[in-house]
Order: structure tokens, then sequence, then C-alpha cells
């Protein structure tokens, strides 16, 4: 069966996280939206759109307004495309008053219709979030995923290689757990994988010697996080003194990795004594999110030296 996320499950997740009151429709608590139905919405959550309706309808302000300004054969024909439409549910948020016509559109094609006295902007955050968590495909990785200078990152690599050793001593330097072992992936968008832990594992590694340690007990609360984007892959990798020679100097070790059809940036560390990883897995998120930004250091020193270069000519 595919994956499917409904109107009840919405509810009964965000009712006190997001003010939602059920205002009509009570009865399409089973209305739900699938991963294959998507391409027949907009998108996944989003303000009011008649034409091609997102899953979740989002009306504020400004969708009343516009509403409000139609005449009213226009504003009936919209109000009734938005009620029996693709969408699953339709919000009105801000603490706005909630149109009688709406309220009766909900009950006759049941849709559920909710209220809500947060903004749009909230909404959207929270349920796109849900919503595509809810629909994308899943996959589970081998090894720990952190939250390491504001980016998610995988620690990956061959069993025994070290990785629950430098998650321990990455959390120590102030960074936080997600996963340790087998974090879950999914897709929340076409370029986006966002990583978790299962509810079970959660705040719990395992470190050899040691057995299972309580990560949120011995560091505190702010040493565990619930999920990230994932943005870098760190391969630690045991290499021979051949393999450590043939080795790019000037470019490092980066490549990408496709992960349910997202490629994702990697990088592979070799494992040797002496070298402080946890030091060079901050430095190498750190250049990570340089790069993103479009600089590179081993271009910006070949520039220098071609610069250097001519100017030595003249």
């Amino acid at each position: 069966m595919p994956p499917s996320v409904n109107a009840q499950t919405l509810f009964d997740a965000y009712r006190k996280r997001l003010c939602l009151q059920w205002r009509g429709g009570l009865s399409g608590g089973d209305r739900s939206v699938t991963a294959s139905a998507l391409r027949n919405v907009g998108t996944l959550v989003g303000y009011l759109n008649p034409v091609r309706p997102h899953a979740v309808q989002i009306i504020g302000r400004n969708e009343i307004d516009y509403l409000e300004a139609l005449g009213r054969n226009s504003y009936r024909d919209t109000v009734e495309r938005l009620f029996s439409g693709t969408a699953f549910a339709v919000i009105v948020c801000d603490g706005l008053k909630m149109p009688p016509d709406f309220i009766e559109a909900a009950e006759r094609t049941q849709t559920p219709l909710f209220a809500s006295d947060l903004s749009g902007a909230v909404l959207i955050e929270h349920l796109q979030y849900y919503v595509g968590g809810g629909l994308g495909d899943k996959v589970v990785l081998h090894g720990v995923f952190m939250e390491v200078m504001g980016a998610g990152v995988l620690l990956a690599g061959p069993s025994g290689v070290g990785k629950s050793e430098l998650a321990l001593e990455l959390i120590s330097r102030g960074h936080r757990l997600i996963a340790d072992d087998a974090p879950e992936f999914q897709r929340m968008s076409p370029d986006i994988i966002a990583g978790s832990c299962p509810e079970l594992l959660r705040g719990f590694m395992e470190v050899r010697g040691l057995g299972i340690l309580n990560i949120r007990s011995i560091f505190g609360e702010n040493a565990v996080k619930r999920a990230k984007y994932l943005r870098l892959i760190v391969n630690l990798q045991q290499m021979s003194e051949q393999e450590l020679q043939q080795l790019d100097r000037l470019e490092g070790s980066y490549r990408t990795q496709t992960i349910l059809g997202v490629e994702v940036p990697e990088v592979i560390l070799p494992v040797a004594p002496g070298r402080n990883l946890a030091v060079i897995v901050e430095v190498a998120v750190s250049n990570h999110l340089l790069m993103r930004n479009g600089y590179n250091a081993a271009q910006d020193l070949i520039e220098r030296q071609r610069r250097h270069m001519s100017a030595s000519e003249t």
C-alpha cells in the first residue's frame, strides 16, 4: 500500500502545537493524499490555489479579501472548487472569523475544515515537513547522524572504524546527536533529504567497551536533536600508505552519493593514529558550507599562483 497522510492523523499530531480547531467536515477524517496523487496537486501545503489545489489549502487575510472581492457567482464557484478538489484539508489561519459558506461546503463535501490562531507561514512551515515526511520515500543507512556546525552530517564507514567514538567526541565539543547506528532518511522534496531516529532509539548510542549510553542523561537535553536535513556524508576509511599517497592533495577526496534519488556531497577522511578527526570533521563541514556559497580554496590558490606568475613575467 502506498504511503499516505490523512486529515485525522494530521489533526491528532498538530492539534495542540498549531492550535487547530475542527470546524467542519468532521466525517472526512479519513480523507487522505498519497504520493502517487501528488501529481494532481500544486504543492503539499500552500495558500489558496483553486486552479491547482494544494494538498492542504491555507486561507489567510489576503485570501479572504480576494474571495470577498469576487462577484457572487465567482465567489460561489471558487469556494466550490476549494472544497470539492483534491485538497484533503482546508485551514483558516490568523484567528480569522470562519465564513459560513466554508462550513456549509465542508460539510457537504466531507472536506475537513480547521481553524487556527497562528499565521499561515507557521502552519506551512510545520505541515510541509509533516505531510512531506509521511509521503516521502524512506531508507535506513548504517552510520551516526549528527548536527555539526548547524548542518546534518552522516558519519559513515565500515564497522569498527570509530564512528561512535568520533561522534562521542563531537558531542563533547557541543555538537548534537540525531541517530546512532540506523538513522532513517526521508525524501522531503526533489532535492532535500531529512534524517531522524526511530522513537525507540532516540538519544541512545553504543560505544564499544562502554555499552549503551543515554546521551541526553550524560550531556544534557541540548546534546540531542530530533531531525535535520542531510547536507554532507563523512566517510571514514582505513587506508594503506599507498592509498594515502594516491589522494588528491589539492582538491581532497570529494564525490557525491545518490540517496533516494538525491545527490549528497561526500568527503572521504582517512583514519590514522594521531589524526584529530573531530577537528577535521568540523573543518570539513565549514569548508563544505563555503563551497556551497561558491568559494573553493583550491581554485583560489590556483588563481593566486596564476596571477603571481603573470606578474613575474611582466
